[in-house]
């Protein structure tokens, strides 16, 4: 693997492939609950409400894709491509225990998990079966997660792109027949077989481009030496998006205690808000890639540069694409729902977007350089505190003491993004992160020339 030559013109070579992975990522999940709410609004409160514990289970895979990519994209920079493939090795046997366990939790442990949620009773019948028979496609999720991490790392962000439009086009091939016939289960079953087909494409790309041929012992081996580098950087990304996850679902609990109504109402201005996010999203991504490639070649300067221009290209686009949802609200709402009050509440919570954004860059860009300069414990440490007490806290106080509803949750999204994102820009700009870099590229640089 040479090393990167040119930050600017590989940043956009790998942004522009993410872009379109999230983007069709997302669009699935809207035309899902587009499916889903032409049930019911409360198929539409049930599917958002189920796929948001299915998105909480998930984060335990992030103990071990955020790890691999990191460390990957370091070996590789560094010059130790045989590492980079031990590591792949190692996190295919971790993506299967912790798959299992996150299928287990979500088969066995619906209702209550939903009842920590404060499911309306409308939604509780029809959310629970469709987590449930989420669950087998939560495996396969976790091998095709780590297969393409490491297919990110090696720079072939246009190989995971194809699998992903072959994968998210039999999704939707498969899913508006089942969901007819069957409800939201059918989306289930259509999620499972889409995400077969995915597993066999990723093991066909490991042997073909990556010389990566998965022995039976890989699939179950737990490779201590190999994960304890993926975990000292996967651990924290995982404790940080855990964190953000439980605080964020404390939100979703208190939208739920205000009724189906309004549960809807967040979701359909949820799923617009996702479109928001992707291009800094992926400009984080991408930034972390080239940064990991940078940092374990010891080009510490062109990665604090490489940061600066990332994030400013990500926030103007930000707040121009927020800006644009927000003026659209009333004709994209209506792809959801006829109910005016919905469309109404869902335009507020765009406008409120607006001003979210900006800061949200801020964590997606620079916490991905954080990580991918080995400085992963910081993110989690200065932004647990905002987390618990804005984001999950003020959710409580604002929506539900104070009574302003949805628009006081959108409130203690905005400022807990804020919070966190110039804590974050604050670290970087300081160069807070560059003794770790300089440890990280210590560790490879001995074994360079083996």
């Amino acid at each position: 693997m040479p090393p990167v030559a040119s930050s600017r013109p590989r940043l956009f070579s790998l942004a522009w492939p993410l872009f379109i992975e999230l983007l069709l990522g997302i669009a699935v999940g809207m035309v899902g609950t587009l499916l889903a709410a032409r049930i019911s609004d409360s198929a539409g409160a049930a599917f958002a409400l189920a796929n948001q514990v299915s998105a909480t289970l998930f984060i335990l895979f992030r103990i071990i894709g955020a790890g691999v990519s990191v460390v990957v994209t370091q070996s590789l920079g560094a010059g130790r491509r045989d590492q980079a493939q031990a590591l792949a090795r190692a996190a295919l046997g971790a993506s299967s225990w912790l798959g299992g366990i996150t299928a287990g939790t979500a088969l066995i442990g619906a209702g209550s998990l939903l009842r920590l949620l404060e499911a309306p009773p409308e939604v509780w019948p029809l959310a629970r079966p469709f987590l449930m028979a989420l669950a087998p496609a939560m495996l396969l999720d976790a091998w095709n997660a780590s297969m393409a991490s490491v297919m990110r790392a090696h720079l072939r962000t246009r190989d995971t792109l194809a699998v992903l439009v072959a994968m998210q086009l039999v999704q939707l091939a498969l899913a508006v027949p089942l969901m007819a016939q069957l409800g939201l289960p059918g989306f289930a079953l259509a999620l499972l077989g889409s995400r077969g087909l995915a597993l066999g494409l990723h093991l066909w790309l490991w042997r073909a481009r990556l010389e990566i041929r998965p022995r039976a012992a890989d699939w179950w081996r737990l490779r201590r030496r190999e994960l304890a580098a993926v975990l000292h950087i996967g651990l924290p990304g995982a404790a940080e998006n855990i964190a953000y996850r439980l605080a964020y679902m404390v939100s979703i609990g208190v939208a739920g205690s205000l009724g189906a109504a309004a549960l809807a109402t967040h979701s359909y201005a949820s799923q617009l808000m996702y479109f928001v996010l992707l291009s800094g999203l992926a400009t984080g991504f991408a930034a972390e890639i080239v940064v990991g490639h940078l940092i374990g070649a010891g080009r510490l300067h062109e990665a604090h540069r490489l940061v600066r221009r990332a994030l400013a290209r990500g926030l103007v686009i930000s707040v121009a694409v927020a800006t644009a949802a927000a003026l659209a609200a009333p004709w994209l709402l209506r792809l959801f729902t006829r109910d005016p009050a919905i469309i109404a509440a869902g335009g507020t919570l765009l406008w409120i977007t607006v001003l979210l954004e900006p800061g949200r860059t801020f964590n997606l860009v620079v916490i991905n350089a954080l990580r991918a300069a080995g400085d992963a414990r910081y993110p989690v440490a200065a932004g647990a505190v905002s987390m618990l007490l804005v984001l999950a806290g003020g959710s409580w106080l604002l929506g539900k003491v104070l009574g302003l509803g949805l628009v006081g949750i959108w409130i203690a999204y905005a400022a807990d993004e804020w919070i966190r994102g110039l804590l974050m820009w604050r670290r970087w700009a300081t160069q807070g992160w560059v003794p770790h870099a300089r440890r990280v590229h210590r560790r490879l640089r001995p074994s360079a020339g083996a």
